[in-house]
């Protein structure tokens, strides 16, 4: 039997009275993406005891209530972080809101309410204060903002509000999908689509401000992010079907919920782009090979290409032992499958490729492989490649993914300009222009 040293025990929590140590653990070696329950440990006695078996769904940051008989967590559930209540006592567990996204929360002494750090998909961050009634779940919690930091932008801005819809997916098994529809939404028109598919891959789209879901319609695109086979939120099965299956269900529901889409009446089937990062940048390396979907113009961020080059570069070697089902000697039939190099014969669609030099989770010569092969297939693409951006770009170097991928989009599915000339922004010119201007109107 493997070592417990192979295991995921961690964040540690101690009860007030110190006898106890909460912590979040996984269950299967070697799987990082096995589900995060709460346990306990009996300091006196070393026994230890999962609390939180029932509970389907990864939990993410907890703390204990200061009477030491409740713990508090959040979890990824359908979308969004719920706060949770367990009662240590009962072993019962209840939702205490379901409202967006939770960046962190803090419970008041007396357990009456929680103060917490909240956003949504329209809404940048805030704080709340989050008054829990004596019984029931989250529809009996009162919440109250406490802060407006962001309400000047809010003024300004015409944040959009997302859709969400569930669409039919592999196995007849709903594929939760967040629509945001563009600025001066009219019905009656037809608009551009970008669909975004997620990281991870065991992650989710969550009702969350962040500027995927803003940059895109400020420029007259419909932008969709599901959440298929693989992602959290949606019970551990769910999330796990996607390892052996990398070009299986998590495909199927890619291609289902773009089928869905290309029918609405608001979206131009005839021009729709695709975009994804990390596992989202290896699946439209996949799409880039398996397009019979109508793609237009396609964006690759930071993916995954060859996957056998990949098992021998990356510093996270657990994840394609796990995920792939062994070594590229142990399954080299399954390496060659689902590596999108294998299909290079039917690269077609124009692609934007971002790398970074310091990505040691997806090299970056991943991403010049891909970029390589599209050139030798004279395949319309562009290659940037950040010199010290790792596997997250920074936030400064955002300003140029938004723009190229503008820029992109632009030239293929005619969206809104990009507000700059990503080739003169990575020269340093971007600016020129503006400034010749404001020189010119100033000698006026």
């Amino acid at each position: 039997m493997p070592s417990k040293a192979w295991f995921f025990d961690g964040t540690p929590r101690f009860s007030p009275d110190g006898k106890t140590i909460y912590y979040r653990t996984q269950t299967i070696p070697h799987y990082e993406s096995d589900r995060f329950r709460l346990a306990a440990l009996d300091r006196a006695t070393g026994a230890t005891k999962t609390l939180t078996e029932s509970f389907d769904d990864w939990i993410d940051d907890f703390e204990v209530s200061h009477d030491g008989k409740r713990l508090y967590f959040t979890a990824d559930v359908k979308g969004r972080t719920p706060l949770h209540e367990l009662d240590l006592a009962s072993g019962r567990i209840r939702a205490l809101t379901a409202t967006g996204l939770l960046d962190g929360f803090v419970v008041s002494r007396d357990g009456r309410f929680a103060v917490v750090a909240r956003r949504r998909i329209d809404r940048a961050g805030e704080l709340f204060r989050l008054d829990f009634a004596a019984k029931g779940d989250a529809k009996e919690t009162r919440d109250t903002q406490l802060t407006t930091v962001n309400s000047a932008l809010e003024a300004e801005v015409d944040f959009r509000p997302a859709e969400e819809v569930f669409i039919p997916g592999a196995d007849g098994v709903p594929v939760q999908t967040w629509i945001v529809k563009p600025h001066g939404f009219d019905p009656a028109k037809k608009y551009p689509l970008i669909l975004n598919v997620h990281g991870g891959p065991q992650s989710q789209w969550a009702d969350a401000f962040r500027g995927d879901w803003q940059v895109y319609p400020g420029s007259g695109y419909i932008v969709a992010f599901p959440n298929p086979h693989g992602s959290t939120g949606f019970g551990q099965a769910y999330t796990a079907e996607i390892s052996g299956d990398w070009s299986g269900k998590v495909m199927e529901d890619v291609r289902a919920v773009t089928n869905w889409l290309k029918k609405q009446p608001y979206v131009d089937a005839d021009r729709m782009g695709a975009m994804g990062w990390s596992w989202g940048g290896y699946a439209m390396m996949w799409l880039e090979g398996h397009n019979d979907l109508g793609f237009k113009a396609i964006a690759s961020m930071m993916g995954t290409y060859d996957l056998r080059a990949m098992y021998s570069s990356t510093e996270e070697l657990w994840f394609p032992a796990w995920d792939l089902k062994g070594t590229p000697w142990e399954n080299p039939k399954k390496y060659a499958e689902w590596s999108p190099s294998s299909y290079v014969e039917n690269f077609r669609t124009p692609c934007l490729v971002i790398t970074g030099e310091k990505d040691f989770r997806l090299p970056y010569t991943q991403s010049l492989e891909f970029f390589n092969d599209l050139q030798r297939m004279k395949v319309p693409s562009r290659l940037i490649v950040w010199e010290n951006a790792g596997h997250w770009p920074s936030w400064f170097e955002m300003a140029l993914y938004y723009d190229a991928h503008l820029d992109w989009f632009h030239r293929y599915l005619g969206g809104g300009a990009a507000p700059w000339d990503p080739v003169k922004m990575v020269e340093g010119r971007a600016w020129d222009d503006e400034k010749d201007a404001t020189a010119k109107e100033a000698k006026k």
